[in-house]
């Protein structure tokens, strides 16, 4: 049993954690400041417009959220108690896949947020009929972010009922 439930296993699944948070929150911060600037720019020029193109910048945000989602369970199922319990090899490979997953799909997703906002709010402010566009680009630029998501929870609901042979 030894060889499935080594010491090292729960590193993996700290990992996962702090790989979703890390690449999650990166992705936020660089939508977040590359649309940031396309508005203050836009702000010049139109600012009847500037609360209706923040959506970009709030889109952005959103990815850092998906990360801790993915944090949170993480650590429900590394930490399911006080008690500390073994855990699988399996379980942390498993968990960190996850944390990798919605960190860099999320942090993908931020890249795309961050040029499509900043060149749509500029857009936006030249050409208000361009506002639409934009938001359809920023949904399907945001909703990679949440396949990274999806994938995350459904490795972690594999990752958790394996820890019954570390006993």
């Amino acid at each position: 049993m030894a060889d499935y439930c080594p010491v090292y296993a729960p590193f993996f699944g700290t990992m996962g954690c702090t790989a979703a948070i890390v690449f999650s929150c990166l992705g936020a911060a660089y939508g977040t400041a590359k649309s940031g600037v396309g508005l203050s720019a836009m702000g010049v020029l139109r600012p009847d417009l500037l609360i209706k193109c923040i959506i970009p910048v709030v889109m952005a945000g959103i990815l850092g959220i998906y990360g801790v989602v993915v944090c949170f369970v993480d650590t429900d199922v590394l930490f399911p108690s006080a008690v500390a319990l073994k855990q699988t090899l399996f379980s942390g490979f498993i968990q960190f896949g996850a944390g990798l997953s919605v960190g860099l799909s999320c942090l993908a997703a931020g890249i795309a947020i961050g040029i499509t906002g900043d060149a749509g709010v500029r857009a936006t402010a030249q050409q208000p009929r361009m506002f639409v566009g934009m938001i359809l680009i920023l949904i399907f630029a945001e909703v990679l972010g949440l396949y990274g998501l999806i994938v995350a929870l459904i490795l972690n609901t594999k990752a958790s009922g394996s820890e019954g042979i570390c006993q």
